[in-house]
């Protein structure tokens, strides 16, 4: 048995794409740890493994902001400089330590960790990059290269202007291949796999006072964006409320639901729930646009009201509605009645649920987390 050591950049939608090969691994008998930031470190105990935060907690509690129009530009920058200059020089030398005293045989990441991919390459340690961007156009060479490689560069490393770095020794994708943007392929060490192929359905959810036996459909702005959503959550609410359906909607663990006044009897807002448990009984998803609550509805076949508010979600919102699995609104621009309109063509036009039955069977066909590990294995050898 090996020693599989876990590492993420970022928040829950960089941890929750490692989750499913993790749980094979513990349950082949290998040993697993996550390396992490300190404010993660719960998450991923809560989770079942053993967590070790890398350096000291850092920033106050989270505050409110307001929404903030829609920017690729901007978010380019910042996902620059934040994750391809500041973290990786950040997290190399505490990461390079923790496998001196842990001694891993190889490290998985989630593929913005390029902290995690350059200690990896220090070390001589075999690495395994976990896709978290569904659509596959965010993370690119005209974009990172030149702040990757001082980095690179500083750690006496040599450079690498294609970024070969980001495609060895194995890519794990947990998506279907053709939702990704075909501007930028898989590359040949890449195995496709279905994170849920092993999951188990539920029960529809039941709340006391919901219609029964109404369509479900399920808003939420996943966990990292709702603090900066401004008014958004008002305007999505006012519109889907109008719906002849019943209404969950999650605001974060941050956010208190009774802020909201009170409800009709078919519209519940909670903190959380899994959206595991939601999307195999929903009409309809309206989100961000992350790239979890994407592949969750692709493996649903749920169709996708998309507010992108930044980092890959414009991506996402262009490749589902150039498939035809959704329509995106601008979240800053949009009102109640434009929410109404396109969540009600989404709900009852069927050629949405024609494109996203297409990609559902490709996906589900996909091999599960197992197979998965089995391609990590195969680098122990």
């Amino acid at each position: 048995m090996s020693r599989l050591l876990f590492s993420f950049m970022g928040g829950h939608g960089h941890f929750a794409p490692l989750v499913p090969i993790a749980r094979a691994a513990q349950s082949a008998g290998h040993t697993v740890a996550f390396a992490c930031g300190p404010a993660l470190v719960g998450a991923v105990e809560a989770a079942g493994f053993s967590a070790y935060p890398l350096g000291a907690a850092t920033g106050g509690a989270p505050e409110r902001s307001p929404l903030r129009q829609l920017d690729p530009a901007r978010e380019d920058d910042e996902f620059r400089e934040r994750f391809a200059g500041a973290a990786p020089r950040h997290k190399v030398p505490l990461l390079i330590a923790f496998c001196a005293e842990w001694r891993p045989d190889v490290i998985l990441c989630d593929e913005a960790d390029f902290g995690s991919l350059l200690a990896a390459e220090r070390l001589a340690l075999p690495r395994v990059t976990v896709n978290v961007m569904a659509a596959g156009s965010f993370v690119r060479a005209d974009l990172l290269s030149d702040t990757l490689n001082a980095v690179r560069v500083a750690l006496g490393l040599e450079p690498d202007p294609t970024l070969a770095m980001l495609q060895r020794d194995l890519v794990l994708s947990p998506f279907p291949p053709a939702f990704r943007d075909p501007r930028y392929p898989l590359p040949p060490t890449a195995f496709s796999y279905n994170p849920q192929a092993s999951a188990r359905a539920t029960a529809p959810p039941v709340w006391a006072g919901m219609r029964p036996k109404a369509p479900l459909v399920y808003f939420s702005l996943g966990t990292v964006f709702n603090l900066e959503s401004g008014d958004l959550f008002n305007r999505a609410l006012a519109g889907l409320q109008a719906l002849p359906m019943n209404l969950i909607v999650t605001v974060g663990h941050e956010i208190d639901p009774l802020e909201f006044g009170p409800q009709p009897e078919h519209v519940r807002i909670e903190r959380y729930v899994p959206q595991n448990d939601l999307l195999p009984h929903c009409s309809l998803i309206v989100t961000h646009g992350g790239s979890g609550s994407v592949a969750g509805a692709l493996v649903h076949g749920v169709p996708l009201l998309i507010l992108p508010m930044g980092a890959d979600q414009p991506h996402n919102a262009w490749r589902c509605e150039t498939l035809g699995l959704g329509r995106w609104l601008d979240p800053v621009a949009a009102t109640p009645a434009d929410v109404l309109a396109t969540a009600t063509s989404l709900i009852t036009d069927p050629a949405y649920r024609a494109a996203l039955e297409r990609i559902r069977l490709d996906f589900v066909a996909l091999p599960g987390p197992d197979a998965a590990l089995e391609r990590v294995e195969a680098l122990l050898r």
